[in-house]
């Protein structure tokens, strides 16, 4: 009896000796130089340009969709401003101040989910657990892609704010850097969760990519203080990080302070988010492996 049938034998029945031999495989990996794991990255990134490259309809959630909201809720804030009596500049700079850093998670969410959910579409996710590719620098790679894409979108934005409605965001002066760095750590969150219900519940989960993200937004306060929600709503969305994020942008707005409370609890919540969010996408990783889903997309 050979050397390895000896340990199948020894480790008994029920795929303990499968798992035994995924754990000696995931210790090799670990081996890996940290610039093999850079190239691994970039390679995941650049695998996900040749598809944008090839497929331009996809540049729509990137221009065509954020263009469009900038249009219409900067349209409808200066119609409002212009039949209010007061604080009418203070509301168009509320909703173009919202919609350009509400594309900051929107992206960011949308690039990691939609590139992970792009391995399903195409039946690619066999062929990459096959390989020296890790978990981590898969999603590093969709991230990586992602950031690209974002910085696309919010110039492109941010840019139509300024030509069609005089606003300047760079007004705001670099407390803007932190917020941005919170809700892009919320988006990628979001999109670790999302990941983790797609391992888990299969295609029916896709829907989550784009519709989650619709209910955050009106939760978030992205265009008006949290007080302006109905009562029953309003304990929900001061849990939420964004909330405090967008909090502290309006405050920029209004008098140029920077609210340290607001970015101290958004922080707290973003740091707590990522780490509910990673734990989650591990354990649907393990229930992926133990269930054999991968027979979903092969």
């Amino acid at each position: 009896m050979s050397e390895r049938s000896e340990r199948i034998v020894s480790k008994g029945r029920g795929g303990r000796a499968e798992r035994g031999d995924h754990v000696e495989g995931s210790a090799s990996r670990s081996e890996a130089k940290p610039w093999e794991s850079w190239w691994r990255i970039v390679a995941i990134a650049e695998r996900h340009w040749y598809v944008l490259r090839r497929s331009p309809h996809r540049l729509f959630d990137i221009l065509l969709w954020p263009i469009v909201d900038t249009l219409l809720f900067g349209s409808m804030a200066v119609f409002a401003a212009s039949r209010a009596l007061t604080a009418g500049q203070q509301l168009v700079a509320y909703t173009l101040a919202g919609m350009v850093l509400w594309q900051v998670v929107y992206q960011a969410q949308i690039s990691v989910s939609t590139g992970f959910l792009e391995e399903t579409f195409s039946r690619n996710l066999l062929n990459l657990m096959a390989t020296p590719l890790r978990e981590w620098e898969h999603v590093a790679g969709m991230a990586l892609f992602g950031l690209a894409k974002l910085l696309c979108g919010v110039g492109m934005v941010a840019g139509l704010a300024w030509v069609a409605y005089a606003f300047d965001l760079t007004a705001m002066g670099f407390g803007l850097l932190p917020i941005a760095a919170l809700l892009l750590g919320v988006g990628w969150a979001v999109a670790l969760f999302v990941i983790g219900l797609v391992l888990r519940f299969g295609s029916g989960a896709e829907a989550l990519a784009w519709g989650v993200m619709f209910t955050l937004m009106p939760l978030s306060g992205v265009f008006y203080p949290v007080a302006a929600l109905p009562e029953v709503l309003q304990p929900v969305a001061a849990v939420l990080p964004t909330t405090h994020a967008f909090a502290a942008g309006r405050g920029l707005i209004n008098d140029g302070v920077m609210q340290w409370d607001e970015v101290g609890l958004a922080a707290a919540g973003t740091a707590a988010m990522l780490a509910a969010a990673l734990a989650f996408v591990v354990w649907m990783l393990r229930v992926f492996r133990a269930r054999g889903f991968i027979t979903r997309y092969s």
